[in-house]
């Protein structure tokens, strides 16, 4: 892909693309980290658009393109003096939501969700008698793979290398029978990340969830973080009845099984830093602010 030629962002799989060319999710995932890095000097579109080795005028359409925004307006949502301020203001989020449900009526950029577990057979067999089709995907974050079965989606993650994520998927649901199906999980994808498109017809997202049950607690307080908010670990541990257990709310929160539609990029440390997360700090960050500029519009 070269600096002439203006990128398009796609959700389909990667067709013949050189995957040594930095895909577009590559570019913005650089620029996001230029702008936080730098955000005290507050870089000029020409600056951010060189490190990524584009013109300027095509840098503002491929970020405006994937944003909403532009570099600019993007850099004054995403900036850990916003990320602190949401905590201070808006600490009672979960109990707010706790009360209202998962989403209103007239949020059309959140994600309308119902959660099943599987059963407890199906969690001691690895998925034994499921049969669950995939594929992999590119997305606003990069690549990912996406799984469902005939109930709701069981699996999506993100990751640089098909190979790895297809082997960390079937490690995950070793009984289960695995038909890779793109054609499918496409409809799934497109209206996991697309804002309109999730709340379709008024269908719900349904997922099936296999974990302990601490950890379907955890999941199902994350599902109850708007989009455009965020929260703590000590929050969720709060929220889930368990005000000691912090740490273990963290590593249940890292043991995510559906990127992005449960929300673990929403939980941030106390203090207002970003904290680790399973599929890298650049995506935590394109996350942040993705959600946070669609909110704001």
């Amino acid at each position: 892909m070269s600096a002439t030629t203006a990128p398009t962002i796609t959700l389909d799989p990667m067709n013949g693309m050189d995957p040594k060319a930095p895909s577009d999710y590559d570019r913005i995932a650089a620029a996001i980290r230029f702008l936080d890095e730098h955000a005290g000097a507050q870089p000029d579109l020409a600056a951010a658009a060189a490190h990524v080795g584009l013109s300027p005028h095509h840098f503002q359409r491929l970020f405006t393109r994937w944003a909403g925004v532009s570099p600019k307006r993007f850099l004054q949502f995403h900036t850990l003096e916003r990320a602190r301020r949401l905590l201070a203001e808006r600490r009672s989020v979960l109990d707010a939501t706790y009360a209202a449900g998962l989403s209103g009526p007239g949020r059309l950029h959140d994600l309308f969700v119902t959660v099943e577990a599987v059963t407890p057979g199906e969690f001691k067999s690895g998925g034994a008698g499921l049969r669950l089709r995939w594929g992999l995907h590119d997305t606003p974050f990069g690549r990912a793979l996406l799984a469902t079965s005939e109930r709701g989606i069981c699996h999506l993650a993100f990751g640089d290398d098909d190979v790895e994520l297809a082997e960390t998927f079937g490690a995950r649901w070793p009984g289960a029978e695995r038909l890779r199906s793109e054609p499918e999980t496409a409809l799934l994808v497109r209206r996991v990340f697309s804002p309109l498109a999730s709340a379709e017809g008024g269908r719900p997202l349904s997922l099936v969830l296999k974990g302990t049950n601490f950890q379907l607690k955890v999941w199902e307080a994350l599902l109850r973080i708007p989009a455009g908010e965020t929260t703590t670990y000590e929050a969720i541990a709060e929220a889930v009845g368990r005000p000691t257990a912090v740490r273990a709310v963290g590593t249940a929160v890292g043991q995510n099984p559906v990127a992005f539609v449960v929300p673990c990029h929403r939980v941030l440390r106390k203090t207002g830093a970003l904290g680790g997360y399973r599929w890298g700090l650049d995506r935590k960050r394109a996350m942040l602010g993705w959600e946070a500029a669609r909110a704001a519009s």
